[in-house]
């Protein structure tokens, strides 16, 4: 019998599946498109229900790790999408979707990765949740000074939207772990398959938007094809996925911090919350800038997968492990 946790494990698997449907058979999921926020926020709720107070703590008493984690994943993301986007030079809506991936918060997936890669999971919790936390401001903030000059960008309702969707379900989820603990604990081992079918139904819609969002920017602009603007999004998610792992484990090691934190950096820094960009990018700009998000949802986790499962034959040796 094929267990939930196996199923979960087959997520990059479900995600390309679901895509390639979506794709090909947009009118199945273009009807999800009014409800995107709101199944991002029962993705963050479900995530608020596992963590505790103690979550918090934590960056009190390891402030160096985490500062470090959180000024690589702002700095580095940030900056490496809007390189790579005018590098390549996406049309401005494409670029603006490449920006959002890069301003938000750390992915919820990490946390996996970490633990298979046999890095600081606590380390990994902490900075998560600091990320999410710090996005609210840095993220509208950060997409406004990157794109801003190509396009509108209204920073307040970025801020109220993150608000909603990020920080008030993951404090909802929070308290009823604390005050309802039994009831949540009884449902912990169906949260993953549930946050993962509410992520495929979400990536699925977004890219069903952008297969018509895709074909409309060819009709009004013979620059690019389709396929061309395919394999933009690609080759810039692939640059941007790789900058952000390569950033967070070398920039950990130049600090000279232990390898099991580096490996957790190297996935803080460069998996990404892409469903909150998709989110953010279809409401305030297109289905377009939604595009990087629905594929970087995809791709870091395959990416992420393939480097847990690396690390994870290579222990971490005791005389790597000097703490910080």
């Amino acid at each position: 019998m094929i267990s939930l946790v196996s199923i979960t494990r087959l997520f990059p698997l479900w995600a390309a599946f679901c895509a390639f449907i979506a794709y090909y058979h947009p009118s199945v999921f273009i009807g999800f498109k009014p409800y995107m926020a709101q199944l991002l926020m029962l993705i963050m709720l479900a995530m608020g229900v596992t963590l505790h107070i103690d979550d918090f703590s934590r960056v009190l008493r390891r402030p160096v790790p985490v500062a470090a984690g959180l000024a690589l994943h702002y700095l580095v993301m940030p900056l490496a999408a809007w390189i790579i986007a005018r590098i390549l030079h996406m049309p401005p809506e494409l670029q603006a979707g490449m920006v959002l991936v890069g301003c938000v918060a750390s992915g919820t997936a990490s946390n996996v990765m970490v633990f298979l890669a046999k890095g600081d999971v606590a380390l990994s919790v902490t900075i998560s949740v600091c990320s999410t936390l710090i996005g609210v401001v840095a993220t509208p903030l950060l997409t406004h000074f990157y794109i801003a000059s190509s396009i509108h960008v209204p920073i307040e309702s970025i801020l109220i939207e993150i608000i909603q969707i990020v920080i008030l379900p993951i404090t909802a989820g929070l308290l009823l772990n604390r005050f309802a603990h039994k009831a949540v604990k009884n449902v912990l081992p169906l949260l993953p398959l549930f946050s993962m079918c509410l992520i495929l139904l979400a990536l699925s819609t977004v890219v069903a938007l952008s297969q018509h969002s895709l074909n409309d920017l060819y009709a009004t602009d013979t620059a690019y094809t389709p396929i061309q603007l395919g394999w933009m999004t690609v080759l810039g998610v692939l640059l941007h996925n790789a900058i952000g792992l390569l950033s967070g484990y070398w920039g950990g090691r130049l600090l000279g911090f232990d390898k099991s934190i580096c490996r957790t950096l190297a996935f803080e820094v460069g998996m990404q919350n892409s469903g909150l960009a998709a989110v953010l990018g279809l409401k305030f700009v297109s289905a377009l800038a939604a595009l990087p998000a629905a594929f970087f949802s995809v791709w870091h986790n395959i990416s992420g997968a393939l480097l847990a499962g690396f690390w994870s034959d290579k222990a971490v040796k005791p005389e790597d492990k000097n703490h910080s």
